[in-house]
Order: structure tokens, then C-alpha cells, then sequence
């Protein structure tokens, strides 16, 4: 962002999802597709026919989700209660946390995980959600990829509830009103307008105060702040290993932002599984180094001299003759309301298309508007 960096975190997968944080990573054997018809027979309760013809049909160690919701009903109606659970389980995280690019096949391995019904609670499903859609997210930035896999609606609600001025979305109900349900059902989709070019400039133009830093503190007594979501180090779900980097988001928790320390390397990490139930040790390194903000977006003497040395806080590239030492941006004091956060960036957005100044006398109103909506 113009202002430092921002993330997904453990804490916005456990408020937003309800899932697990706490748990084991899940380390996957190679399936064949013999396997997966052994696998289907034995925890979907199939014939070896029907396993055989349909794996036959997905032409490799996939199932189809519609297949998997076809065994879901039929096990449901004869009371087969553990093969129900089993193919609505797999189904489910297909369609979510595990979703592809085909978005109608989920892998076969996957119903390893629910093998064990009693036992499946004990991995670490939020971290399996993150390290799912981080991957996926690195894969869209790359120029020649033309679609999103992964699970969009933990991105979307995401977005939501730290941007309010950003894109549309319908309400269902007001944080105050939640009964204990997981904060991504607060939100409903609107169809927008604005195409990826004309989102840039609006991104160019957010400040500080058009972010809610916390978004969660008034979901507290449904999800209480877990220190493992500052847990600095690798996470891993199979064979796909991403860093976590909770020091280069430190706002996100209530602390002053600071220079963060180099990014990982994940694939010189020697025990991933070790590191992470030993948390507790990154956590001290993590924020021992900081001290709980004053203000929502505090940040340390010196952090954004050092972004804008290092990083691309814009992603409208400059014009060719501007200077390439970018200056750092001093914020005014903005709108703490959502609403009048918004007014306030609708206001400069046009003001800014129109190339308007501040001493033309045809802008005088929206400009004495826009300093009212900041004062809010």
C-alpha cells in the first residue's frame, strides 16, 4: 500500500472463517489412481465399480464435487452417517479452502484428512486456508496467469472489513447484531463496475485513515486474539511452504510498525513442524522490538523512508520524467466514521480526475466539503 505493507493473517482466517488455528500441518502421501479407487471404496463406501468408472472420468487423482454431493445424499437417506460426513467434509473444503481452477474437482488425497473423523479436528485448518490462498495469490501476480484458484471469498471479506471505502458489498447484518457466527457471513456480494484499471488509482490514493486497522475487536467473544497469529516463520500444508511474516504487518495487531527483518527463506527452514509448536520464541522477537500503537496506523521513525527505498508502494507506474526518489507522504488528520471516510475519498477521487486546484473558485465547494468529511 502507499502507507507499508498489509496481509491476510492467521487472526483474519480465525475471525473471518471460524477455523482452527491451533493444530498439526498435514504432511500428504502420493496417491495412484489406484489408491484413490482403494480410498473411495473404503471411506466413501462405493462399489469398485463405481469408483473405477469415475475415476476413470476425472482422468486422475481427482473426485467430482457433484459426484461427492450425489454420495453425500445417498449415504444421508440410508443413515450411513460416517460415509456422509466423509464426502460432505471433502466436498465442503473442495469448494472453499482447497478450491482449484476448475472449481468442480477436488483432490483425491484430501480424503486422507478425514480418515479419522474424531482425529480431523487436530490439524491446523486455518493455516491450510491461508497457505492455500497465499500460493494461489502468488501465482495471480504473475502476468500470464488469467484467474484466481484458492478460496476468493476469505479475499473478498477480507478486503471488506479493512477497506470500507473500497469496492461494493452488501450487509447483512452490523457487527453488533452477530450472534456468534464467522464475521465472512456478515457480508454479501454486489456486482461492480470498475475494471482492474480503474481500480489502481483508487489503491494509489488510500491513506491511512481509509483502512480499519482492527476490525475484529468487537468479535472478541466469539474469537479471542490468539499469540500464535504472531508466530513469525514458515507455514506448510503438504508439500506448498509460504512465510508468514506478521513484523511487516505489525498494525494489523495494535503495534507500532517498525523496519522488519529480512523475509524468510522457507527452504532453508530445517523443522517447520518444530518451529511452529515452539512459537513462542518468534512471538518475543516479533513484537519485542515494538511497543502497542497510539494511533492506529503508528509507525517508527524511519519505517517509510525505508519502504519507499525498497519496495513499489505504487502500482500506477510514475511518468517517465518523474523524479524516481519518491517522497514520504505526510497524512492529515482523516475521517474516523466509515461513512464520511468514504465521502471524503469520493471527493478527492474527483477532484483529482478533474485535475482540479485548490485555489480555483469553481472547486471552492467541493473542496470546503472535502475538509468537512475529513473532519469527521
Amino acid at each position: 500500500m502507499p502507507f507499508g505493507e498489509m496481509s491476510i493473517t492467521l487472526d483474519d482466517v480465525a475471525c473471518l472463517l471460524h477455523l482452527s488455528i491451533r493444530g498439526i500441518f498435514w504432511s500428504p502421501q502420493d496417491v495412484t489412481e489406484e489408491l484413490v479407487v482403494e480410498l473411495a471404496v473404503d471411506y466413501l463406501g462405493v462399489s469398485q465399480g463405481q469408483a473405477q468408472s469415475h475415476v476413470r472420468s476425472c482422468r486422475g487423482s481427482y473426485y467430482k464435487l457433484e459426484w461427492l454431493y450425489d454420495i453425500f445424499v445417498h449415504h444421508r437417506v440410508a443413515s450411513s452417517w460416517a460415509y456422509a460426513t466423509r464426502a460432505y467434509l471433502l466436498m465442503l473444503v473442495g469448494s472453499t479452502i482447497f478450491a482449484d481452477k476448475t472449481f468442480t474437482l477436488v483432490e483425491a488425497r484430501y480424503l486422507l484428512l478425514f480418515k479419522d473423523l474424531d482425529g480431523c479436528s487436530g490439524y491446523s485448518w486455518g493455516a491450510a486456508a491461508l497457505v492455500t490462498l497465499y500460493r494461489y495469490l502468488g501465482d495471480a501476480s504473475m502476468y500470464s496467469c488469467k484467474q484466481l484458484g484458492g478460496y476468493p471469498t476469505l479475499l473478498q471479506c477480507w478486503i471488506h472489513e479493512y477497506f470500507p471505502t473500497v469496492g461494493k458489498r452488501g450487509e447483512n447484518w452490523n457487527p453488533a447484531g452477530n450472534c456468534g457466527l464467522p464475521r465472512a457471513m456478515r457480508w454479501s456480494y454486489r456486482q461492480g463496475v470498475l475494471k482492474v484499471d480503474d481500480l489502481r488509482p483508487i489503491l494509489d490514493e488510500l491513506t491511512p485513515t481509509d483502512v480499519i486497522w482492527r476490525p475484529f475487536e468487537d468479535h472478541r467473544a466469539w474469537r479471542v486474539f490468539d499469540e500464535i497469529c504472531l508466530y513469525r516463520g514458515c507455514l506448510k500444508w503438504g508439500e506448498t511452504v509460504f512465510p508468514y511474516l506478521p513484523d511487516r504487518c505489525l498494525r494489523q495487531f495494535g503495534y507500532r510498525q517498525y523496519v522488519p527483518s529480512p523475509p524468510l527463506n522457507c527452504m532453508m527452514a530445517a523443522d517447520i513442524d518444530v518451529d511452529w509448536i515452539s512459537y513462542h520464541q518468534s512471538v518475543v522477537a516479533v513484537i519485542g522490538s515494538s511497543t502497542v500503537a497510539t494511533t492506529p496506523s503508528e509507525v517508527e521513525d524511519g519505517y517509510l523512508e525505508w519502504y519507499y527505498r525498497v519496495s513499489h508502494p505504487r502500482l500506477v507506474p510514475p511518468h517517465r520524467d518523474a523524479p524516481r526518489d519518491v517522497p514520504v507522504l505526510v497524512y492529515d488528520a482523516g475521517p474516523s466514521d466509515p461513512d464520511w471516510a468514504r465521502v471524503s475519498t469520493l471527493i478527492r477521487r474527483y477532484l483529482r480526475q478533474v485535475n482540479a486546484e485548490e485555489e480555483d473558485p469553481q472547486f471552492s465547494d467541493l473542496f470546503e466539503a472535502l475538509h468537512i468529511s475529513r473532519s469527521h
